[in-house]
């Protein structure tokens, strides 16, 4: 019945803490994590920046100048790209799955989180098609980003399965017509699997 595997990235690939880098920045900015947050928020920076409408280097020097930093471009890609933690879905899991499915990234992420993950997190060689948001110029739960992902499954969306650890999201996808769970912990998204003789 199924014929594709769509992850996501952050918090079920990879964990990841955006208060790494916030608390990283107050030393620098002159104000708490908390507020800094809320003035990026506030900015709409970050949507923009996962939605490809500014390049990389404009997007740090906006933000720079936003939160008063006086930060050159690589001091500030390395304390942006410190919010990756550890990997969740073990390597292997990713492997064999990527034997027998179409086995699809869907991401919000943006260029300079991505690019510090192309190649220190392992996992993503066995992917066949990555579906990133700022590529796609669409976020989820947009459902551009989802018939993106369909698209590269090469398959209906009823022979897909996803998992997120976004409510909104999954919700997304399902409205799409795809089989989606949310993502708890490796061992429940096991049994997910499992229970529709995926693995």
């Amino acid at each position: 019945m199924y014929k594709a595997v769509i992850f996501d990235l952050g918090r079920v690939l990879i964990d990841l803490d955006y208060g790494r880098a916030y608390r990283a920045l107050e030393g620098v900015c002159g104000c708490d994590a908390k507020e800094i947050s809320r003035r990026l928020r506030a900015s709409g920076l970050p949507e923009r920046f996962e939605t490809g409408s500014i390049e990389p280097r404009d997007f740090v020097a906006e933000v720079c100048a936003a939160l008063k930093l006086d930060l050159d471009y690589e001091q500030f890609r390395a304390i942006w790209n410190s919010i990756f933690t550890d990997p969740l879905i073990p390597e292997s899991l990713v492997a064999k799955l990527a034997e027998r499915y179409r086995l699809v990234l869907l991401s919000n992420t943006n260029a300079l989180h991505f690019e510090a993950l192309r190649d220190s997190l392992p996992a993503l060689r066995h992917f066949h098609h990555l579906v990133l948001s700022y590529e796609v110029k669409a976020m989820k739960p947009r459902s551009q980003i989802y018939r993106a992902a369909v698209k590269c499954a090469e398959c209906l969306p009823q022979e897909c399965f996803f998992t997120d650890d976004i409510a909104e999201y999954i919700e997304g996808a399902r409205a799409m017509g795809i089989e989606a769970v949310q993502f708890e912990s490796v061992a429940q998204t096991e049994r997910e699997l499992a229970a529709r003789g995926i693995i």
